[in-house]
């Protein structure tokens, strides 16, 4: 009987340090996963909106940990040494607004995720008053009647889903 014992506890234990060390593997930090975009879990069909910005999106996963609310955006490629995007950054960074008006807790910081590595992006005064002027920018930009590609890049043309109406468009 001891025996048994003995063996379910170690199951239990290598279970245990086998969920913890997919956890940090995952790159989501410790704390309650409130919302879950990427199928892992139970999946989240409701995106957070907020009419104030006119603005709504889900990410992969909302952890509380204590009281801060931390999104965190799981990117499928490897960064290979190389900084963040900045696409990447300020979809994050349009997270933290969501949770800061949504839920009423203003995030320190939130999480991307790659392939090869994790990188904390902080949520600063800097980057959310950058994100509402590209906010801005881009709904003025809704409203033209013309604009201009703003790159030299043809392979980001040839995945662009306006590459059908684009008059611009590089090829490639």
């Amino acid at each position: 009987m001891i025996i048994v014992a003995l063996l379910l506890f170690l199951l239990g234990l290598t279970a245990l340090l086998a969920a913890v060390f997919l956890r940090r593997a995952s790159g989501v930090p410790a704390g309650q996963i409130i919302f879950d975009d990427a199928g892992n879990w139970q999946r989240n069909e409701k995106p957070l909106f907020s009419a104030r910005y006119r603005l709504t999106g889900k990410p992969d996963y909302l952890v509380r940990e204590g009281k801060q609310v931390i999104p965190v955006e799981v990117k499928s490629t490897s960064l290979r040494g190389r900084k963040p995007y900045s696409s990447h950054i300020m979809q994050l960074a349009a997270y933290c607004l969501l949770v800061e008006d949504v839920m009423g807790v203003r995030p320190g910081y939130g999480i991307l995720k790659y392939a090869d590595t994790t990188v904390k992006i902080a949520y600063s005064d800097d980057l959310r008053t950058d994100l509402l002027a590209i906010l801005r920018d881009m709904r003025r930009a809704r409203s033209e009647k013309y604009i201009p590609r703003s790159h030299s890049e043809p392979k980001r043309c040839r995945f662009c889903g306006y590459r059908d109406v684009c008059g611009e468009d590089l090829p490639g």
